[in-house]
């Protein structure tokens, strides 16, 4: 295997959720999981945040339109083509620590993909990975919203590597991102020679499972859409709007639930963690 080192880097860097504040992914993401306002407000919980770590962690790439996309890493040799299609790689007497992995799919510029692929494969609880059959691999595509969900086990631990998922995720004709995904806290992160600190996940304890998060943005351009052509109204972009301000657009009045710098395509319609239709 032909390992590249990765610098680590400051931990006591502040998440970049904290110094840009409010972001169009945000927004969108937000937008997409219909996230209750009370949630929204306290901070949307990304695959870069620091969530429940002990200590700060160095988020992942931020998408901020135009940002960079989620770090490739080496395939290794244990990948096999054709897995199986499928959502939850458990099967019945499988040993190990349940584990949940959800997230997006975004392009470089924030919108969500759907449909795109991805294939996952890992070592079992013993570090072991099944090279004859399938256990433990399986491929699956994002929703019409650019989620996906895994339902799988903590992969464990093999000489050399500290704990980690691999994937390669693919929107539709596009090229191929091959990387892995990382688990916050482990002492081998400190001493693996391709750990990359942006791949962590988000992980959290759920009763005898895990639950963990990643958002994988790839190098994919997107169109961007507007909102309706002349609506109407007086809603405007680049207006500072504060919490309980009411604005007009295309004949329908809304109220500000946080505030925040209009910009295009944040129109009370597309941003509904910004306004409530009254």
């Amino acid at each position: 295997m032909e390992d590249a080192h990765v610098p680590p880097q400051d931990a006591s860097v502040p998440p970049q959720d904290e110094r840009r504040g409010i972001s169009r992914k945000r927004l969108l993401k937000a937008a997409l999981a219909a996230v209750p306002l009370p949630m929204l407000l306290g901070g949307v919980a990304l695959a870069r945040d620091a969530g429940t770590a002990q200590q700060p962690l160095t988020p992942t790439p931020f998408c901020d339109d135009g940002d960079d996309p989620t770090p490739p890493q080496i395939e290794g040799p244990y990948f096999k083509p054709d897995s199986p299609e499928r959502t939850s790689l458990l099967e019945p007497g499988l040993p190990g620590t349940r584990l949940t992995v959800s997230g997006y799919v975004f392009g470089v510029t924030c919108r969500p993909i759907a449909h795109a692929l991805l294939d996952f494969w890992q070592a079992d609880t013993n570090g072991e990975y099944d090279n004859t059959g399938f256990r433990l691999r399986g491929h699956q595509f994002t929703d019409s919203r650019g989620a996906f969900t895994l339902e799988t086990i903590v992969p464990g631990l093999y000489p050399g590597r500290t704990r980690h998922l691999h994937v390669k995720v693919q929107a539709p004709h596009e090229q191929i991102l091959t990387t892995q995904l990382y688990f916050p806290g482990e002492p081998r992160n400190q001493t693996d020679p391709i750990f990359d600190p942006a791949l962590l996940m988000n992980v959290r304890q759920a009763g005898p499972a895990k639950e963990a998060t990643f958002d994988v943005v790839l190098n994919v351009g997107q169109q961007p859409t507007g909102g309706p052509t002349a609506p109407g109204g007086t809603w405007a972009a680049g207006t500072d709007y504060r919490t309980g301000d009411q604005v007009t657009y295309a004949g329908t009045t809304y109220l500000c639930r946080q505030a925040h710098t209009a910009r295009t395509g944040w129109e009370p319609p597309s941003a509904p963690a910004l306004w409530q239709r009254v």
